[in-house]
């Protein structure tokens, strides 16, 4: 019996499982925010990642303000997001990085009980760093089934 042709089989499967495994991206949602639901079916690709919580916004894992300040601020660019997004554009490390800085695009979470202002000033100050395509994370939730009564 000969196993050549079959140990070839089973290595173009094992490199085509190991390329398409590691396409897709599940952002972890931190314990502090909650997000709405929503029945979106499309997966999140891997873009700059904005966490807005009740208390303070995080870019890329790094606190940059408070809620509370931006509330405060007059216009509309908040200038410590728009000096983290412009650092990570800056600091880029390997492929992936890169990707997702040059796809120029953002992911905001933001917890249901922000007001909306502070949504809109952050989403504000993202196009204005050149992030043009902005993404809004909610929870993905079964669409609902309508009963016929007859």
């Amino acid at each position: 019996m000969n196993l050549t042709s079959l140990m070839d089989v089973f290595t173009i499967l094992v490199f085509f499982l190991l390329v398409n495994s590691a396409s897709t991206e599940v952002l972890q949602t931190p314990k502090h925010i909650t997000l709405p639901a929503s029945t979106i079916e499309d997966k999140p690709r891997e873009t700059v990642v904005i966490f807005v919580s009740a208390v303070e916004v995080t870019v890329q894992g790094e606190s940059v303000v408070l809620v509370a300040d931006i509330l405060a601020m007059q216009g509309q660019n908040i200038g410590p997001i728009g000096d983290r997004l412009a650092e990570v554009n800056a600091n880029v490390i390997g492929l992936k990085t890169q990707v997702v800085a040059e796809s120029r695009e953002v992911t905001i979470l933001v917890d249901r009980s922000v007001p909306f202002s502070v949504v809109k000033k952050v989403m504000s100050t993202c196009s204005s760093q050149g992030f043009g395509r902005i993404s809004l994370a909610v929870l993905q939730k079964a669409p609902e089934t309508q009963t016929i009564q007859g």
